[in-house]
């Protein structure tokens, strides 16, 4: 894909984003139940968060004008140059900003939940067994010591059913998987 192509899909991800944070917030949408096997913490507490950051005046309410607001001052930070214009370059900095704060938040809590002997970093003993090593036996339908494609597909399609995806974690080995409610 094309840098100009790259750019723009994150301009247009920042873009809906902001929108639809604000037609969430509108439409009372904020709330819980929305998490999407993250460790616990999921798209709700991603949506709490953005909740309070937009609730000015922090009486647990969103209104219009709060909601508006905070659309102005997203804009205003993505439009870097101050031209009341967001180039391609703009979006895809302030999406790259966003994600690394939270990134760094979800880090921060991953350690205090993980480090065990509190030296700041994350030893192989403290990141344990992943999602797919934990639930080994489960996936291995057929039990023949190996998990095939068609295996873990079946898995993902009997959770799709439920109302649960396949969460993330399953290639890094480090939480927020399968069996993460």
């Amino acid at each position: 894909m094309s840098a100009s192509k790259t750019i723009t899909l994150a301009a247009l991800a920042l873009a809906g984003a902001v929108i639809g944070t604000a037609a969430l917030a509108d439409r009372g949408g904020m709330g819980g139940g929305m998490g999407g096997g993250m460790g616990g913490e999921g798209r709700g507490a991603a949506l709490g968060e953005m909740f309070d950051s937009m609730d000015a005046d922090k009486d647990g309410k969103l209104t219009l004008a709060e909601i508006q607001a905070f659309r102005q001052a997203e804009f205003a930070a993505a439009d870097s140059n101050g031209d009341g214009q967001l180039s391609p370059e703009e979006l895809a900095a302030r999406q790259l900003a966003r994600f690394t704060e939270t990134q760094a938040k979800r880090t921060e809590r991953m350690l205090d939940r993980m480090d065990n002997d509190g030296n700041g970093s994350l030893s192989a003993d403290e990141i344990g067994q992943g999602p797919a090593e934990r639930n080994f036996a489960r996936l291995d339908a057929d039990n023949d010591g190996a998990i095939s494609k068609e295996e873990l597909e079946a898995v993902g399609e009997r959770r799709g059913k439920h109302g649960k995806g396949m969460g993330h974690g399953m290639g890094n080995g480090m939480g927020g998987g399968m069996d993460d409610n």
